[in-house]
């Protein structure tokens, strides 16, 4: 289950191979779907090798390739990295993994979700063949990922601490029944209360992260959000203010589920259902990790029951409803979460024909400015002609004006 450990249960072991053997090139590769995570492990390498010569390196998207290329070169002894931007390196002459003797794919069910199985493949080209152990890292392993890592790896033994996925047992869930447009009510509510000092939201779409963190601020709540369409150092600097306690919420959609570990994260709040039952398992074991105990609450819609129920019957058992006391489930909200795409668009065309009335507007003063400054240069008066400078001695006559040239004595021309 999530938070149990398996970081190490495949760190601790390699590092312990690794420390018997010569350094000097690449020989464990670990192969993360996102940012987050790769820099997640990289840390956990950083911390348990600290007191041994064992060298590591992150290598992901949205930073310089520099420091990346320097570790291909010097040969670090463990490299954690997302596929994309292994693949990038591939491309150039330094990147050798030849000596490769372990290689990691974690959360390998959320890599093949999100379409990285192609990349794998290519990746598997670049790596020897031989002498090699490949090993298989997830919390959850449905029967397509199950066969999958059959096609993938030689004879491989399973081992499976857990037959069915489930959060961890520190977990306390809860359902919170609520209309879709007041559930940003809803959370700030329960914000203002005090009872959730510190909680990771999780929304469906980036649009609604966006639109939900700033509704928080709005409200006065220190919030932050963390998706796929934010620059790397935006991520960084908001998971890192995050963990330091600079925000009371860190809103984000599911690149986060399986990349973030906060210490002592006390609150996780589904605020859309998620549509699979393991992205739920996920999404609440950010909480409650290492035998820790934490809360997790899911807000749903009547719309959004059929999802759960879902989820009810994978983790085996009904989740208990709680009705807010004092607040008024009746109430119309103004704040829209989601805008309509009929909306959006319509938005998207104004500040288009704004741009362009902008531009033909700075078109137009620029013409004006030109015309005014040549009406003054043509009314200005005429300056007196220069005289013709006196010949010095010696020098060559100054040509006779053309109508005072001899004719000349080449016929005329026919064309």
């Amino acid at each position: 289950m999530t938070g149990s450990g398996k970081t190490y249960a495949f760190l601790l072991p390699i590092l312990h191979q690794l420390m018997a053997k010569p350094r000097g090139a690449t020989r464990a590769l670990v192969l993360t779907p996102t940012r987050e995570l790769a820099a997640q492990i990289h840390q956990s390498m950083n911390d348990v090798a600290v007191h041994t010569p064992l060298t590591g390196a992150a290598v992901f998207g949205g930073v310089g390739m520099g420091p990346q290329e320097h570790a291909f070169r010097s040969g670090v002894d463990v490299m954690v990295a997302t596929p994309g931007r292994l693949l990038d390196h591939f491309r150039q002459p330094y990147a050798k993994l030849d000596q490769l003797e372990f290689l990691v794919l974690d959360e390998a069910d959320r890599m093949l979700d999100m379409g990285f199985l192609p990349e794998i493949k290519k990746i598997l080209r670049h790596l020897p063949k031989t002498k090699r152990q490949t090993l298989f890292f997830s919390a959850t392993m449905p029967a397509p990922i199950a066969a999958l890592s059959h096609e993938m790896l030689n004879k491989p033994v399973t081992l499976n601490l857990q037959r069915q996925a489930a959060p961890a047992k520190g977990i306390t869930q809860a359902v919170y029944p609520v209309s879709q447009d007041l559930k940003s009510a809803l959370l700030v509510e329960l914000l203002k209360r005090g009872d959730m000092p510190q909680a990771l939201v999780f929304t469906r779409t980036k649009h609604r992260a966006n639109r939900l963190a700033s509704q928080l601020v709005t409200h006065g709540i220190k919030a932050e959000r963390i998706h796929g369409n934010r620059s790397q150092s935006q991520r960084t600097q908001a998971l890192a203010g995050f963990k330091a306690g600079s925000y009371q919420v860190l809103v984000a959609t599911d690149i986060a589920a399986r990349g973030i570990d906060v210490e002592a994260l006390g609150h996780v709040v589904n605020f859309d259902v998620p549509v699979a039952a393991e992205d739920y398992i996920h999404r609440v074991g950010r909480t409650a990790r290492a035998e820790a105990t934490g809360e997790a609450f899911t807000f749903v819609s009547p719309e959004e029951e059929g999802e759960l129920r879902q989820i009810e019957r994978a983790i085996g058992k009904q989740l208990p409803r709680v009705t807010v006391s004092g607040f008024d489930y009746a109430a119309k909200s103004n704040a829209k979460l989601e805008v309509p795409l009929a909306e959006r668009i319509a938005e998207i065309r104004r500040k288009k024909s704004e741009d362009r009335a902008r531009a033909a507007a700075k078109v137009a003063r620029r013409d004006a400015a030109q015309s005014s400054e040549g009406a003054r240069r043509g009314s200005a008066p005429a300056r007196p002609a220069a005289k013709p400078a006196a010949a010095r001695p010696g020098s060559r006559p100054a040509s006779r004006p053309a109508s005072s040239r001899p004719p000349s004595s080449r016929p005329p021309s026919r064309g």
